[in-house]
């Protein structure tokens, strides 16, 4: 796993935005600092409500200046049908290939489901020279972030 003081990987994904497009992290970081929001899957309970609540203080993340994505290995189909569903005004990347989730050492199996390398839930945040100030990953993917703590670190 990536900590504080890393360099963030850098990469190209879809991004799910209401339409298609690429976004590539190094041409981003004149909007850092980036938060990465990686969750296991659209559609569900606990993912859902971290999305919306990511939603519902999305104006103290433009305050700080920053910029949000969810992540998930969802196709950006998937993920903009999810945007749609939740009504959610930033973009998702997807992760389909799973190379985010394995160069930021997020990746976990749900062997009850039968589902291998999903996302763990974690907040990644990236500044200007792409380095890692803020990392938070949790096994628990029932657990969602301290969103006070990543505001802060956004600031």
């Amino acid at each position: 796993m990536l900590s504080v003081g890393d360099t963030a990987p850098d990469f190209s994904a879809p991004v799910a935005n209401g339409d298609i497009d690429e976004l590539t992290l190094s041409d981003e970081l004149d909007d850092a600092p980036i938060a990465l929001a990686f969750f296991p899957g659209a559609f569900t309970s606990v993912c859902s409500h971290e999305m919306n609540t990511f939603e519902d203080r999305l104006d103290e993340i433009d305050e700080a200046g920053a910029t949000l994505y969810g992540v998930s290995i969802d196709t950006p189909f998937s993920q903009n049908a999810f945007r749609d569903e939740l009504d959610l005004s930033f973009d998702l990347l997807s992760d389909n290939e799973r190379e985010l989730i394995e160069d930021y050492g997020v990746s976990m199996d749900f062997e009850e489901l039968g589902v291998p390398n999903v996302a763990k839930r974690a907040v990644f945040v990236v500044d200007e020279n792409q380095e890692i100030t803020y990392a938070w990953v949790s096994d628990d993917p029932g657990v969602e972030p301290d969103y006070d703590e990543v505001i802060d670190a956004l600031n």
